[in-house]
């Protein structure tokens, strides 16, 4: 019999195998096209547009930032590429990820690992800025449930935590068309590489 495919074409043509990614089967336009069509919520908020991975992850990158002003460009790359495996694996809602188990987090760990040491960051992200990514995303969490996914205020904070009313002053969630994100999170990426260099 023989072996399951466990690998996916990309647009790039780059053949990226799931079960041993290699970073040089890692292009940031497939990532940036592959989360700019992935629906957070599994689809389910208001709009016109799906809220994307890829918009989501510009979310959590200046939250980031905001949390800590004084980070490195190196970092606030991490903070984008936070949820970059899902390019391929897709975004999970996490009722989902804990039915499948720990082999989902296994997939999601060598992904990652493979798309950091592409762009110049550690295969595994020191705790203490995993922590704060983690806290920029639990706060982007917290804005998409009460905006557009339709969680009372009472609920978001149960979940998510209440965030800090200064930290999110003045940011709200953009529902724009997937080429419109795809170009914003290159660009982004871009930027960020830049300032590394």
């Amino acid at each position: 019999m023989p072996t399951p495919r466990a690998w996916q074409k990309m647009l790039s043509g780059r053949r990226l195998d799931l079960l041993d990614p290699t970073p040089v089967d890692i292009e940031i336009e497939d990532i940036a096209h592959g989360l700019s069509f992935v629906a957070r919520w599994n689809g389910q908020t208001h709009g016109d547009f799906a809220y994307s991975v890829a918009e989501h992850s510009l979310l959590v990158e200046r939250l980031y930032s905001r949390l800590n002003p004084r980070a490195s460009a190196k970092w606030r790359l991490a903070a984008l590429l936070h949820d970059a495996p899902e390019y391929v694996i897709g975004d999970m809602i996490s009722p989902v990820k804990n039915a499948v188990g720990p082999g989902y987090d296994a997939l999601d760990k060598r992904l990652a690992a493979a798309v950091h040491i592409r762009f110049g960051l550690p295969a595994t992200i020191p705790v203490p800025v995993k922590k704060q990514i983690k806290k920029a995303d639990r706060i982007s969490a917290w804005m998409e449930a009460t905006e557009i996914a339709g969680f009372t205020v009472a609920e978001a904070d149960r979940f998510f935590g209440k965030p800090d009313p200064e930290v999110i002053r003045d940011l709200s969630i953009a529902l724009r068309p997937p080429t419109d994100t795809r170009a914003a999170y290159t660009a982004r990426h871009h930027a960020l590489l830049a300032e590394m260099t």
